[in-house]
């Protein structure tokens, strides 16, 4: 029941029509008592019951607008003929009608639409109600509108398996309840394998994904089927099926068990490719942080080196600067101060160390190159990647790729598209026009 004042104004203020029925009714009391009736019959829409009697802040504002005290209203309930009576005429003055048996259906009805989304009672009640004062009937008892909210929601939920199953053929759902079964061998039923998603990355793990989404596909569930409920049904259907045992599932009617797995499964496709691309992913970024580490580590190790050679160039860098001073050759300045034969094998080890510090992490991470063939085939196989036409290029690659590893073919194309960052293809193609098929 409304409390406030503004929203008693809003349900309950009396039109100047209503104020005709009204005061039409004989004495304070029975005024009074009609213009409750005709309240309540309004808003929520229940009939009024001498046992409940009315709210009195209710009672108190009625009052206000017909100018007679509450407390008239005490007096109303010692005629029970009167206020049967004046539940008629107030049906009669709004256009309302008494439901009936013959009512049930609608309710469940409207019960069953409002539940097609959710399992929530209110949303529920809400549509009951709602279905009720369109069709201009008084609202039954509350436990009569529970009833009808739980049929109607019973209902809604047979709608959604029919409509997410009708789809799936018959091996599909045979492959479905095949998932429930135990194996002898490992005690664990196909379900539990596929709910596992490890996280640790390695090849092995990603491996074990694909695997797992390769089964899941071979359920044979057309994509599409989760477009024919409810999105937050289909959410819902997620959520039971997570929270639940195989056995408990395996205990459902056979309807909702089948619903119930097939959303499941829809949802966990979509949580391995996830996975498997996020590891993938990790992998590939492990090897760049690899080959950083080990660029540092042998850059490290060279600083003793780095320390002899420096110290090596500024004698003689000092050598020439006295040799230019005194006018003497600096070639025999250099000779004497540092040695000349000293100087050229300090060259090599220089560009050694020049090169190490300006490598391209690239070549390092290609080390790596072993351990992503051991999933990288099988991962471009499982998913079917697309693009906007800025990556296009890209695409191109990855087929391309695709296309080596089904004919088993070594040697990249030379024309192959190299959708990478200008240095890096010049690292690909370093030596000559034939790509190394590593970087």
């Amino acid at each position: 029941m409304p409390e406030t004042r503004e929203d008693l104004a809003r349900h309950y203020m009396l039109s100047p029509r209503d104020l005709v029925s009204v005061v039409a009714k004989r004495g304070d009391t029975n005024r009074l008592g009609f213009a409750v009736q005709f309240a309540l019959l309004r808003h929520p829409g229940f009939g009024f019951t001498l046992e409940e009697g009315a709210p009195e802040h209710l009672v108190a504002f009625m009052g206000e607008q017909i100018g007679v005290f509450a407390s008239a209203f005490d007096r109303y309930a010692a005629r029970p003929a009167t206020a049967s009576v004046h539940a008629r005429d107030a049906e009669a003055a709004l256009g309302l009608r008494q439901p009936t048996n013959a009512d049930l259906p609608l309710l469940i009805e409207a019960g069953a639409k409002a539940a097609w989304s959710t399992d929530r009672g209110v949303p529920i009640v809400i549509g009951i109600t709602e279905a009720l004062r369109a069709s201009c009937i008084t609202l039954p008892s509350p436990s009569v509108i529970e009833r009808a909210g739980i049929a109607g929601r019973a209902r809604a939920r047979l709608r959604a398996y029919d409509a997410l199953l009708v789809g799936v053929s018959a091996d599909s759902l045979a492959k479905l309840d095949a998932v429930l079964v135990v194996d002898p061998q490992t005690g664990l039923t196909p379900l539990a394998w596929l709910r596992e998603i490890t996280t640790a990355p390695t090849p092995d793990n990603v491996r074990g994904l694909l695997d797992r989404l390769a089964r899941v596909r071979d359920i044979g569930l057309p994509v599409a089927i989760g477009d024919a409920i409810h999105p937050d049904r289909l959410r819902q259907l997620v959520r039971e099926g997570r929270a639940s045992s195989a056995q408990l599932i395996s205990r459902y009617t056979p309807s909702r068990r089948r619903a119930t797995l097939a959303a499941m499964i829809l949802d966990q496709e979509a949580k391995l490719i996830d996975a498997a691309l996020d590891m993938a992913d990790r992998i590939i970024g492990g090897s760049f942080t690899r080959g950083n580490n080990k660029q540092k580590k042998s850059y490290a190790a060279t600083t003793r080196d780095v320390g002899r050679i420096m110290r090596l160039f500024d004698r003689t860098v000092v050598a020439l600067e006295e040799a230019q001073e005194s006018g003497i050759d600096g070639f025999v300045a250099v000779d004497a101060a540092v040695g000349w034969d000293k100087l050229l094998r300090a060259r090599g080890e220089a560009r050694t160390i020049a090169s190490l510090a300006g490598e391209n992490p690239l070549l390092r991470a290609a080390d790596q190159w072993s351990r992503l063939r051991k999933f990288t085939p099988l991962l471009l196989e499982a998913i079917d990647f697309k693009a906007g036409r800025g990556s296009a290029s890209t695409i191109a690659a990855v087929n391309t790729l695709r296309e080596m590893n089904r004919s088993g073919r070594r040697d990249v194309p030379p024309a192959a598209p190299m959708p990478f960052r200008k240095d890096w293809r010049t690292l690909v193609k370093e030596g000559g026009d034939k790509p190394d098929r590593r970087l």
